[in-house]
């Protein structure tokens, strides 16, 4: 294969292919412009903050969809940033990647169980952090939409769950006339042969009610069935 066929190849091409606004948090300004060099895309915002008290007023102020934050910064460190983020029922999901020269143990632990997204070290490659951060938030968009479609199936089983009780009750109304004007006919003609329809229908009406009162609660239809009884 000719160099020229090699290079169409392997052109270079943006990882980060789709919408996205990305806070990058250090306290050293070389790493703050290589992030906003190596992670700029078409279709991506970098954003830079040199402080944590800095980063949280911008995520306060407007939306974004990850941020990457240093550890080690003076004042107010990542551990704290991080810390406040997930207190936050606002930015207690939000993709956070920590970016940090420490590889012990204790810094990776303790990142995670402040509930960081992801941990990346120092120095940094730029094109690996980039498939991580692709991944990372399309990781966070499924889970979103995942927990925004179960909330909605909640909601739609909800109103589905109203309707059935709405329709049992019509049912049980309708039964207990049937079942009045069962009685009232049966003290004196319990023999006719309307009396015995007016059974039949009050007996298939009763079998109706009590299928459909099981199939929204049990309960309900140990209930029904006590109460047509008697």
């Amino acid at each position: 294969m000719s160099v020229e066929a090699l290079s169409n190849k392997y052109r270079w091409s943006f990882v980060l292919d789709e919408p996205a606004r990305i806070l990058v948090v250090d306290d050293d300004p070389i790493l703050l412009e290589f992030a906003s060099v190596h992670l700029s895309a078409p279709e991506v915002t970098i954003e830079t903050a040199r402080d944590g008290e800095s980063a949280l007023r911008m995520l306060d102020a407007a939306k974004f969809d990850a941020v990457l934050l240093d550890i080690e910064m003076p004042g107010m460190d990542g551990f704290a940033v991080l810390e406040q983020l997930r207190e936050d029922p606002a930015q207690r999901h939000l993709a956070t990647i920590m970016l940090t020269g420490r590889e012990d143990v204790v810094s990776i632990d303790r990142a995670y169980r402040l509930g960081a997204t992801s941990f990346t070290i120092k120095p940094v490659n730029w094109r690996q952090l980039s498939y991580q951060i692709r991944y990372v938030l399309r990781t966070t968009k499924g889970a979103r939409e995942l927990s925004e479609a179960l909330g909605q199936a909640r909601v739609q089983g909800a109103m589905d769950r109203e309707i059935l009780h709405a329709v049992e009750r019509d049912c049980r109304a309708a039964l207990d006339a049937i079942l009045a004007c069962t009685r009232a006919h049966g003290r004196g003609t319990a023999e006719s042969a309307g009396a015995r329809e007016i059974e039949e229908v009050a007996a298939i009406a009763r079998a109706a009610l009590l299928r459909l009162s099981d199939a929204i609660s049990p309960d309900s239809a140990e209930t029904i069935a006590g109460a047509s009884a008697a």
